[in-house]
């Protein structure tokens, strides 16, 4: 069924309109930013936003002013910046994560040499005490008397 020239005018308007809204972030429930909820709000079937129909243009502008809010760092439908901010907080914790289980790792390694260590230490000591031919040097003074210079 065709329509007339003030038909598609006043659609093309509610279009603009609609897609101004959703630009905005005035998004309705159970919706986005796309061109599904674009043909919704507008009340035009969707298919006349494809191909060779008569709103294709109108969705190539739609698709291109997304693009630049995107590209500008603004993301008009909340759903969508909080998928990308979950998706980033996801992306800390795993490296978190990450960080701490190498941690656990260091400490756990460590934990199995000090007994080692320890016991190498302990022998050292005994060595050194019973041979005979080691003096012992004096303790350091532990009280100043005078100034040094």
């Amino acid at each position: 069924m065709r329509i007339s020239a003030a038909q598609r005018a006043e659609n093309e308007n509610r279009i603009r309109a609609a897609m101004d809204r959703l630009l905005r972030g005035e998004i309705p429930p159970g919706g986005k930013c796309d061109v599904k909820t674009l043909a919704r709000e507008a009340d035009v079937d969707r298919t006349a936003f494809y191909g060779t129909r008569p709103y294709s243009h109108l969705r190539l502008e739609f698709e291109r002013r997304v693009q630049a809010l995107q590209d500008a760092g603004e993301i008009p439908d909340r759903r969508e910046a909080q998928i990308i901010r979950l998706k980033a907080e996801n992306s800390r914790l795993k490296e978190r994560l990450d960080q701490s289980e190498q941690r656990n790792d260091e400490l756990s390694d460590f934990r199995t040499q000090a007994p080692a260590q320890h016991e190498e230490i302990t022998r050292l000591r005994e060595t050194a005490a019973g041979t005979s031919g080691i003096r012992r040097l004096p303790t350091p003074r532990t009280t100043v008397i005078g100034s040094c210079s």
